[in-house]
């Protein structure tokens, strides 16, 4: 199946005020059956949350939902007890499992703060809630072409550990940088470009596109400008 391109004014978009959001999938009131997810990745959000304010307490169930700050500091508070901020550089993730309230304001008062929110569906239901948050480097891009390891099935190839087959790919790449991939046959995946620019197989992404992928497929990607990339590889068996 050919490559999908999926671009950024495609996504939802909604200003609350204290938030300004976008969705590359169907997300609150932001329904389109084009973009629903694909394989187990269901939310993929944009944030920005003003200086002061962010999501009250609230609740979510059998769920892996990963946070990576682009900008500013998010804290998080939540009902297993646990209190944390997130920076730049860092990835977090919480598994709602069985159930788990949470909190997610801007660590600042006087800035916004900029991140993307991640929902994954676990592989299997009511697992214990649990968390993890870890500084990822990302310096070694340039000497190996391959993208540094954000999040992988219980932690096995790097990154945070998540409760399913779904790895994540990515971080801050600097202009010209050349990487490659491959989606194996029989699996799913997502390119997404939150800041800068790239051309993947000879297409021309900005800020915000992305890319549905369907293996085999190999990615020849070159970075036209500092950016922040994300790669998901996932499998097929989520419906």
């Amino acid at each position: 199946m050919p490559i999908k391109l999926h671009r950024s004014t495609d996504r939802g978009y909604a200003n609350h005020g204290w938030l300004d959001t976008r969705h590359s999938f169907s997300f609150a009131s932001w329904y389109n059956p084009e973009h629903m997810g694909i394989g187990p990745l269901r939310v993929l959000n944009q944030d920005v949350i003003a200086g002061g304010s962010g999501f009250p307490s609230h609740g979510h169930k059998d769920m892996e939902i990963i946070s990576i700050v682009l900008d500013g500091a998010l804290e998080h508070r939540d009902s297993e007890g646990n209190q944390a901020v997130i920076s730049p550089g860092e990835i977090q993730r919480m598994s709602a499992g069985n159930g788990v309230t949470h909190s997610e304001t801007n660590h600042y008062q006087d800035r916004p703060t900029e991140f993307l929110q991640i929902w994954i569906v676990p592989e299997k239901t009511g697992i214990e809630p649990s968390y993890q948050q870890m500084a990822i480097d990302t310096t070694n891009i340039a000497s190996d072409q391959t993208l540094s390891v954000l999040a992988s099935p219980n932690g096995a190839l790097g990154g945070v550990s998540i409760h399913q087959d779904a790895t994540i790919y990515g971080g801050d790449i600097d202009a010209k940088t050349e990487i490659k991939h491959k989606i194996e046959g029989f699996r799913l995946g997502y390119f997404h470009l939150p800041k800068g620019g790239a051309v993947v197989n000879g297409m021309s992404l900005s800020e915000g596109d992305g890319l549905y992928l369907n293996g085999p497929e190999e990615l020849d990607i070159t970075f036209t400008s500092d950016s922040y990339v994300l790669l998901f590889d996932l499998g097929n068996d989520v419906v």
